[in-house]
């Protein structure tokens, strides 16, 4: 029964794949609805909070991310490329457990395919990742004078966080129909995970004991291929890739399960 629920859901999510963009739109025009700058404003966030993180960590903390030969403003980058990953990560999941909260009509007046909505929250998040990611190469490509070819790769490292994201958000919002305190509960969670994924230090930096621990976590794998590829022009480990891709098909698999099984019951909470 639930194998069966989970392919209906997956060909439900093909076949409304041009509702998914409807929605993915609306939901980004709504965003900047009202402000002067509009979409300017995907474009000038990153950039502004790029320059914060140049102007902390070259002027104020004169920080250097360890390796030869690694500028200040370097630094900055390597920083904000972590940053980019992780909000690409968070942003879906910290929403997930009010996407059906906060949506009754769709639940209780129509016939709505639900599990769509996980989509839009991330298709919504790599389309502001996407702007981020080209900041990056272009100041990249502004102090080196140059970029590694692998930039093209980013795309592929990517691809094992689509799938993670998306089972743990079909659960995560499955969840909070029914449990109302794990909106806060997702939102501490995902702060303490910044912390334990090589967002503002290497993996290289972890002491052994710990950094084998820290490396079972697919997104620390994620933002360190990401760095490799922008900055150092590194191949991913196709095994180790494959591994956390292989992890996120499970998650999807059993978070949009999750899903199916309980939707049931969604009406009979909101």
């Amino acid at each position: 029964m639930v194998g069966a629920g989970t392919g209906t859901a997956v060909r439900s999510l093909v076949r409304h794949r041009h509702l998914l963009w409807q929605l993915t739109r609306r939901e980004l025009a709504a965003r900047y609805r009202g402000s002067v700058l509009g979409y300017l404003w995907s474009f000038l966030i990153p950039v502004l909070m790029l320059g914060v993180y140049t102007f902390v960590f070259s002027v104020a903390f004169r920080a250097r991310w360890p390796g030869p030969s690694t500028s200040r403003v370097e630094f900055a980058l390597i920083l904000f490329s972590g940053l980019v990953v992780f909000a690409l990560f968070a942003e879906p999941l910290n929403r997930s457990p009010t996407l059906i909260v906060s949506q009754p009509n769709y639940v209780k007046k129509i016939v709505f395919p639900l599990e769509v909505l996980p989509c839009v929250a991330l298709a919504t998040a790599f389309l502001n990742a996407a702007v981020g990611f080209i900041i990056l190469i272009v100041a990249s490509a502004f102090l080196h004078g140059e970029v590694p070819w692998t930039v093209v790769l980013l795309p592929v490292a990517l691809l094992p966080l689509v799938p993670l994201c998306l089972g743990l958000s079909w659960f995560l919002a499955a969840l909070g129909v029914f449990l109302r305190d794990i909106a806060p509960l997702v939102t501490v969670l995902t702060q303490v995970l910044m912390f334990m994924t090589p967002v503002f230090y290497p993996l290289a930096a972890i002491p052994e004991p710990y950094r084998r621990i820290i490396g079972l976590n697919p997104l620390a794998v994620t933002v360190e291929e990401v760095r490799g590829l922008v900055f150092y022009g590194r191949i991913p480990d196709w095994t180790v890739y494959m591994a956390c891709l292989a992890v996120g098909l499970a998650v999807a698999w059993l978070g949009l399960a999750f899903f199916q099984r309980t939707r049931r019951g969604f009406a009979n909470v909101l």
